[in-house]
């Protein structure tokens, strides 16, 4: 060992060492023998010393500590490895771009950007990834495991990431703050969909229409107008719904509680937002205007539907001609001219119309007949 001779040399590779043991210890890379198991988990490994490494992660133990901040480490490899985000040293270099970084996994997962190459398939399903760690992420959705628990509340999670910024609603922290106003979040993700209401950018493009946004999650809804997708059932009723968020509005409808009422006359209604609606009424506030014209409304998603006038998305397309228009309403009455257009009967006689006000006024000539509800 003094003199740096290396007698034992792997036929496999060009790996040569000093020792018998640590040759024996390196051949099991190549044979994939695992002979030091963990006790405690199914956790197996090629040598002793790894298997005490991974042990602390079972007792806690951190015998290697940092002495520029708090963090400690299990093995001395990954202490050396925190020390470079102090020194901002980043020994390992991409030789396809100007990339660096301070470990080489992360180089090695990186160089996979310009190869494209995903070695890690997942055995249930077609997903295949770039590394070990977002494979055994991914192999979650299919066992359901969810190891990472909230010390507060029943919530779990598949990744550590998600249970750290779950916690924040428990503390309250919000560390995301926004630099051109006042909002603060929990997630780096909502801060930058946050950023883009100042920029006025909209990455996210509908491929049917003019229709953009600035989060993917709220196309995915929108896309499902074109599909006339409908996940989200009622299971009192037929009725299904695009988005999550209305089911949940719906299914209020078949709760007898109304628990929000109006100061200024009968009305009351089962959630804060329609009363708030409601209000407007009495008051006249339509606080939602039109950029392009005078034209004010008391919901943002009636003056949505009227900025339509000003663009070209038709969002509501006939898929019996190439009809296609601004609202539902307009689209319903239009299918009514491919059928035989006249949906609306009369119980009393043979006379049918396309509007249920039309009707209304027909059942008048029936002086037995009680009026239709409103």
């Amino acid at each position: 060992t003094h003199t740096g001779e290396k007698p034992y040399k792997c036929s496999e590779c060009d790996y040569s060492c000093a020792m018998c043991g640590t040759f024996r210890v390196h051949m099991r890379k190549h044979t994939g023998e695992k002979p030091n198991k963990c006790y405690k988990c199914s956790y197996s490994c090629a040598s002793a010393g790894d298997l005490k490494k991974h042990m602390r992660k079972h007792t806690g133990e951190k015998p290697y500590k940092c002495n520029e901040c708090s963090y400690s480490f299990t093995s001395a490899g990954g202490l050396n490895k925190h020390m470079r985000t102090h020194t901002g040293e980043k020994p390992y270099k991409c030789s396809e771009c100007d990339y660096r970084c301070t470990k080489s996994e992360n180089l090695k997962r990186h160089i996979r950007t310009h190869t494209g190459e995903k070695p890690y398939k997942c055995s249930e399903c077609d997903y295949s990834c770039k590394s070990s760690g977002v494979l055994k992420k991914h192999q979650r959705t299919h066992s359901g495991d969810k190891p990472y628990k909230c010390s507060e509340c029943n919530y779990s999670f598949t990744q550590s990431v998600h249970l750290k910024t779950h916690m924040r609603t428990h503390s309250g922290e919000k560390p995301y703050k926004c630099k051109e106003c006042d909002y603060t979040c929990t997630r780096a993700d909502i801060l930058k969909a946050h950023m883009r209401t100042h920029s006025g950018e909209k990455p996210f493009k509908c491929s049917e229409c003019d229709y953009s946004c600035t989060q993917f999650g709220r196309l995915k809804p929108h896309m499902r107008i074109h599909s006339g997708e409908k996940p989200y059932k009622c299971n009192e009723c037929d009725c299904g719904f695009p988005r999550a968020g209305d089911l949940k509005v719906h299914m209020r409808a078949h709760l007898t509680e109304k628990p929000y009422k109006c100061g200024d006359c009968g009305y009351s209604c089962t959630t804060s937002g329609s009363l708030k609606l409601h209000v407007r009424r009495h008051s006249g506030e339509k606080p939602y205007k039109c950029s392009v014209c005078d034209h004010s409304s008391t919901r943002a998603w009636d003056l949505k539907v009227h900025m339509r006038i000003h663009s070209t998305v038709m969002p509501y397309k006939c898929n019996e001609c190439d009809y296609s228009c601004t609202k539902s309403k307009e689209l319903k009455r239009h299918i009514r001219t491919h059928t035989d257009g006249k949906s609306y009967k009369c119980s009393e006689c043979e006379y049918s119309c396309t509007k249920a006000d039309v009707l209304k006024v027909h059942l008048l000539t029936h002086p037995d007949m009680k009026p239709l509800p409103a």
